[in-house]
């Protein structure tokens, strides 16, 4: 068989540039141009495309960790060593003493148009992302919902059994506080000429009764303000 049969039409160049086209972070776009240099030097020298090879260069060189290849986050440097690997010959990187790689990668080296394995991928990394968090939620055997109103004390009940308490405080909103606190302010008492008695009462200017005794002792009672 020819050369010309064996090498794929797509060269490991537009592979790279269909990955860096995709952006992002400077760090992952230059640690991408750093493996497909190594896999380059590779290329002319060893030929040994296996995961765990490419890993250990790149670990040398101070470019990624070796193992982080193994990460469904470096789909992206799987992909362009994978191309590397077919543009020699090889099937595939081959990953010794590690996990499977990831689902699907087969199929995308078999999409010839660079954009289109490019889109293909972002769906299969959110598909497994989605996939990771479905999970995690079936994990979760034991659901609490917390059903107790805001602002409730939690006491033991005459069964043993805790019960919430809502205070007639926690009840009110800010501004029906606000207005109850009003009602019984030095301030609004005087615009008006009343003035507050001794048992909590309002009275008038001639003593005469508005509100009832307890009156104000009651709101403040309401208000937490005893």
């Amino acid at each position: 068989m020819s050369k010309a049969q064996t090498v794929p039409e797509i060269h490991p160049d537009v592979v790279l540039e269909a990955l860096l086209a995709k952006g992002g972070r400077s760090q992952r776009l230059g640690n991408l141009q750093k493996v497909h240099d190594i896999c380059r030097r590779q290329h002319s020298g060893s030929k040994d495309f296996s995961t765990s090879a490419i890993g250990r260069i790149c670990e040398a060189e101070g470019v990624l960790k070796g193992r982080a290849l193994y990460n469904a986050a470096s789909a992206d440097y799987v992909s362009l060593i994978s191309a590397w690997a077919a543009f020699q010959g090889v099937d595939k990187p081959r990953r010794q003493a590690a996990p499977k790689p990831a689902a699907g990668l087969e199929l995308l080296m078999r999409i010839e148009d660079p954009a289109v394995r490019s889109i293909m991928q972002a769906t299969m990394v959110e598909r497994d992302k989605l996939r990771a968090q479905l999970n995690l939620l079936k994990s979760q055997t034991v659901v609490t919902v917390d059903r107790r109103p805001l602002g409730a004390t939690i006491v033991p009940g005459g069964d043993g059994h805790p019960i919430a308490v809502l205070t007639m405080d926690a009840q009110l909103t800010e501004s029906e506080r606000e207005a109850l606190r009003h009602a019984v302010s030095a301030p609004f008492l005087d615009d008006q000429g009343w003035r507050t008695g001794t048992h909590g009462e309002i009275l008038t200017e001639r003593g005469r009764t508005v509100f009832k005794v307890g009156f104000t002792r009651a709101i403040r009672k309401v208000l937490g303000e005893r």
